[in-house]
């Protein structure tokens, strides 16, 4: 008889993003029969708490990451902040044990919060990012990055292992010591058949401050003169979920997993991020999408620049993007799903979490294994 074990499942609080594909892992853990438990601060932890209420929910130490106002001088403010993110780290790897005590837990999987390892349990990470961009320090940025992944029983990875896959180089790494699972993308999303199309833009915010900020009202001053129905989702956790309508504009603070997979599959385009959720999740619903990364982060510049060379999205800086420049995305051929995995994420978090004996055979490579 399967045990029903007690999972912290631990994304890091830097946007919305790394909550969002944590979803689809605590419905799995779900489906397995377990009992995940949520863990994380700020918006991330609000929004897992709205989509999932009667699950305990455990606050973290805030890594507090904030963006500089201008892209340039991102990597300085966050040399700048690194006392304050290694704290945050060495702190959640100290109140991990208690954690272990306190809610008998049986794992834990960690969406890049660098702290929540320890021998006592398995204990995996899930990263794409095997090679941390950021310029010239690129070889450092990695280097300390894989230091703690490292420190973990092994490193779960949302992509493919082989051509097609979506993150380039990002997730490429040959290092022998690395455990790596390749779990080919995932996403909160389930694709249907028969949304009907209602928008003709989906614009679609997140991030960390002040970025987000800058860029809506960019484009709340941008979509004035823009002739299509737009729907305008800010990205803002709050309480309450607003709306407002004004004319051809209809604006949302935060839409939930449900109600963001209708409004994408309802719009004929997105404009966004060109974070890494975002693009499994487009991926998923096929849809066209005009990317603009958050200025200063390397790894969004290195994605749109990726998926714009396949053909397959468009992007402008934030600086250079103008509404007009939508119509590039007739030329382009959209997100489309890669293969299918042959196995899932139960099968995978059941492999992982069960005691197996000596003669078991090993976690695979990929779930495609």
């Amino acid at each position: 008889m399967q045990i029903s074990k007690n999972i912290l499942v631990a994304p890091l609080n830097w946007g919305l993003g790394h909550a969002t594909r944590c979803i689809p892992i605590i419905e799995a853990l779900l489906d397995n029969g377990d009992r995940p438990i949520i863990a994380s601060d700020g918006d991330a932890l609000e929004l897992l708490k709205k989509e999932f209420p009667n699950l305990v929910a455990v606050e973290l130490p805030a890594y507090d990451v904030a963006y500089a106002e201008k892209g340039e001088n991102l990597k300085l403010k966050l040399l700048k902040d690194s006392p304050k993110i290694w704290n945050a780290i060495r702190l959640e790897h100290q109140l991990l044990q208690h954690l272990i005590l306190e809610h008998d837990l049986h794992g834990v999987i960690s969406d890049n919060r660098l702290g929540l390892y320890t021998r006592t349990i398995p204990c995996v990470v899930m990263s794409h990012q095997l090679q941390v961009l950021s310029g010239g320090t690129t070889w450092l940025s990695t280097q300390l990055h894989l230091h703690y992944i490292k420190k973990f029983d092994a490193c779960w990875i949302p992509d493919h292992q082989t051509a097609p896959n979506l993150t380039g180089k990002l997730s490429l790494n040959t290092d022998p010591t690395l455990h790596k699972v390749y779990l080919g993308p995932i996403s909160r999303f389930k694709k249907s058949n028969d949304a009907k199309v209602t928008y003709d833009l989906l614009i679609l915010l997140s991030g960390p401050e002040p970025q987000r900020s800058i860029l809506e009202k960019k484009l709340l001053r941008q979509i004035k003169d823009y002739q299509g129905k737009v729907l305008f989702v800010a990205g803002v956790i709050e309480p309450e979920q607003r709306v407002e309508i004004k004319g051809k504009v209809t604006y949302y603070n935060y839409l939930s997993t449900s109600g963001l997979q209708k409004a994408i599959e309802r719009s004929k385009v997105v404009l966004c991020r060109s974070g890494y959720t975002s693009i499994m999740d487009l991926c998923e619903l096929e849809k066209k999408a005009f990317l603009i990364p958050t200025p200063g982060q390397f790894e969004q510049e290195y994605l749109a620049r990726h998926l714009k060379l396949q053909r397959v999205a468009p992007f402008a800086t934030q600086d250079e993007f103008e509404i007009e420049m939508l119509e590039q995305l007739n030329d382009y051929e959209g997100l489309a799903k890669l293969q299918d995995d042959a196995a899932s994420l139960a099968f995978l978090i059941e492999l992982t979490f069960s005691k197996v004996n000596e003669n078991s055979d090993p976690i695979p490579n990929s779930l495609s294994t």
